[in-house]
């Protein structure tokens, strides 16, 4: 009997890796950026439901939170509550000569953020550091996910290389729009996946990471 199995394409690789998730990146960039505003609010406001009923976020004590930039959903929120509880907030800035993201203590928003490298919100550097070792919760941004896990950031690496410093077990967590999630990300070998995405439809729990 014949086998009407199709085989799957090969993954890119190389130059074809890196042509795959530019023109990934472009796509979902314009299509993020082109929401109305009150469409984001909203969106962003259910993320912000689904990530609260995170039994990992409750547990959590430090938080690792990137602020929002352009067209992502806020993530202030989770930020200010937070706080509220008594947890310990990190947030990264971008080192552009170690091409590395150093992690920040925040304790007031308004006192203790600024603009940073190309614009993104950054601690200020009054803030005491914080050691990567310490996050025990991490909301990581994303241009793209998948079903599995994977996760396609800006194309600057920064993330890629943070995640692996982060101990094994720290959740690692993504919000997106519904929009953000395809069939099949581009990756390579040295690309983190994420462990939950939270959407305004549902929550995706990919399955468990290798270096758990």
């Amino acid at each position: 009997m014949a086998n009407d199995s199709t085989p799957s394409a090969p993954a890119p690789y190389g130059a074809a890796l890196h042509d795959a998730k530019l023109s990934l990146r472009r796509e979902m960039l314009a299509r993020r950026d082109s929401l109305e505003h009150g469409i984001r609010a909203s969106a962003g406001a259910l993320i912000v439901a689904r990530l609260r009923e995170l039994p990992s976020l409750a547990a959590a004590r430090t938080l690792l939170v990137t602020l929002p930039f352009r067209g992502e959903w806020d993530t202030m929120p989770l930020v200010t509550e937070a706080l509220e509880q008594g947890k310990r907030v990190v947030v990264p800035r971008v080192n552009p000569v170690t091409r590395m993201l150093e992690l920040y203590v925040v304790a007031d928003p308004v006192r203790d953020i600024g603009t940073g490298h190309q614009g993104i919100p950054e601690p200020l550097p009054h803030c005491g550091a914080a050691d990567p070792a310490t996050v025990d919760w991490v909301l990581a941004p994303g241009v793209a996910f998948d079903r599995d896990g994977r996760r396609l950031g800006y194309g600057g690496g920064y993330y890629d290389r943070l995640l692996p410093l982060l101990a094994p077990a720290t959740p690692r967590i993504a919000g997106a729009f519904d929009m953000q999630i395809v069939e099949r990300v581009p990756t390579g070998p040295h690309d983190a996946t994420i462990d939950l995405i939270a959407t305004p439809a549902e929550t995706i729990i990919p399955p468990p990471r290798v270096d758990r």
